[in-house]
């Protein structure tokens, strides 16, 4: 009863709350502009905290990570360009609906998907975290290798309506991300003697391109009336009766979004994009999926923001940072004199407990802080199209430059404008080429390792271990089940010709 008394106390001081409001709602304007996202977010508020006690400065730096995930999806839904790269399933039918004049319901179904698979996360953080962080130690490169394979299977799940180009583009999504240093040797591959191609293609820089300045040149070639599409935007919240048939989904993404944040260096936007490939085999919408279909937002909000809780499970638990994220959220804990790991939940079982209270929280204040700023977000696209447009150029511009301070980058993304406005004329899909671009490092990097850990043989990664074989097993349900179900509509025409 005291332990549960000091952490309340801890948890509704004034510092604490201020903290947590003012770190949620910067964490949702940050996500939703184009260009920022969860880490610079962190970067900018880390600072601020060194004066700071431990749970505030925590709450702080937390409200702006899951504030950031959530946010992304308000420009993925309005503007056609996620703010960041959790968000980038969000467009396939987030932007959809707000072509026929559904952007309010759109955002609706994101936030109550944000907001619940976040919660669930919490409670499998409090619930499940020493088991989580036990199973977590038994991934090794073999096993994210196989996990980010099935993650490449939605790549045909957003093409079905074009095979080919989808594939082609996954491909070329696949090779940008070999541009830059050899992550094992060192050495610098299809830079074409550039420095400034070493460090790769930044990931933001080319979202940006691809979805934010392609968008405005498409709006400058097809005069259109999509600002006042979103004049006065509000969010409005799905009716109980809308949920029927789609609570399953909505669990089903959570709790993948919940498994795979448990995995170092996996991350929420593998786990949206597994999430929307499982929601276009399963849901009772499937064919609706990538047209418009709340179960794609569902699937994909569920998921990313499900993985902002079970995250901190390795990095409590284990100390080991997931990503630039959790590294950023441990750094913080460690200036304030407490040193994450296996010692952490005995030592410090108070501050711990007081975290879990304020992700709980911070959850049900996106619900709260989302309303009003999304409805200035709907203002500032309610002027003048033109003005719009500019905007879109000028802030993704400064969104590009603003991740690295390479004023290059925005040559980047203005290349990948041209590129993706090209692409979109053409009828080639943009995701499956983000989905290669976001998925790719992992994919190489864990391909490497598992190749050196078993002396180049490739076969060996089939058996390597039960975890191995029962994703691979999912890969191969995954590729084999479209292509049943072709075969099944086949069978049946046939027979219904017959007759």
């Amino acid at each position: 009863m005291t332990l549960f008394t000091s952490v309340l106390s801890d948890v509704f001081q004034f510092q604490t709350i201020l903290a947590l409001l003012l770190g949620t709602g910067l964490g949702i304007v940050i996500g939703a502009l184009p260009g920022l996202g969860s880490v610079v977010g962190l970067s900018i508020c880390l600072p601020f905290t060194f004066g700071m006690e431990t749970v505030p400065s925590v709450t702080l730096l937390l409200g702006v990570y899951c504030g950031s995930v959530f946010g992304g999806s308000i420009s993925a839904i309005l503007v056609n360009s996620p703010g960041t790269p959790q968000a980038a399933a969000t467009t396939l039918d987030g932007y959809p609906m707000m072509q026929r004049g559904e952007a309010d319901i759109a955002l609706g179904w994101a936030t109550v998907a944000s907001v619940i698979g976040g919660i669930i996360s919490c409670i499998v953080l409090i619930v499940a975290a020493p088991q989580l962080a036990k199973f977590a130690t038994r991934f090794g490169s073999v096993e994210v290798f196989a996990l980010i394979v099935l993650a490449l299977t939605c790549i045909a799940a957003v093409s079905q309506n074009n095979m080919i180009k989808g594939l082609m583009m996954g491909a070329v999504g696949l090779f940008i991300a070999m541009v830059g240093t050899d992550p094992v040797t060192g050495a610098a591959r299809f830079t074409f003697g550039t420095q400034y191609l070493t460090a790769g293609f930044d990931l933001i820089c080319v979202v940006i391109g691809l979805f934010a300045l392609a968008e405005a040149l498409h709006r400058v070639a097809f005069v259109n009336n999509e600002s006042s599409l979103v004049a006065g935007t509000r969010i409005k919240l799905p009716s109980l009766s809308q949920w029927k048939g789609r609570v399953s989904g909505l669990l089903r993404s959570s709790g993948i979004g919940c498994l795979i944040g448990a995995l170092p260096g996996t991350g929420a936007a593998t786990a949206a994009f597994i999430s929307y490939a499982m929601a276009r085999q399963t849901s009772p919408q499937k064919e609706n999926l990538g047209h418009g279909e709340p179960d794609g937002i569902i699937a994909a909000e569920a998921s990313n923001n499900a993985v902002t809780g079970s995250a901190m499970i390795p990095s409590l638990a284990l100390g080991i940072p997931g990503d630039v994220v959790t590294a950023i959220l441990l750094s913080a804990l460690v200036i304030h004199g407490i040193t994450p790991g296996v010692r952490l939940m005995a030592e410090n079982q108070e501050t711990v407990q007081a975290i879990f209270v304020v992700l709980i929280l911070i959850n049900l204040a996106m619900l709260v802080l989302a309303i009003p700023l999304v409805r200035c977000f709907g203002w500032l696209l309610s002027i003048p199209p033109f003005l719009v447009t500019a905007g879109i150029v000028v802030f993704g511009l400064i969104g590009a430059v603003t991740v690295r301070g390479n004023p290059l980058d925005a040559v980047t993304a203005a290349i990948f404008g041209i590129l993706g406005y090209i692409l979109r004329v053409t009828g080639f899909p943009l995701a499956p080429l983000v989905i290669g671009l976001v998925l790719g490092p992992q994919f190489e990097q864990n391909l490497r390792r598992g190749l050196l850990l078993h002396d180049g043989h490739f076969l060996e990664f089939f058996y390597a271990s039960p975890i191995a074989i029962v994703i691979f097993i999912c890969v191969a349900l995954a590729i084999c089940s479209p292509v049943i179900g072709v075969v099944k509509k086949k069978r049946n025409r046939s027979q219904g010709t017959s007759a």
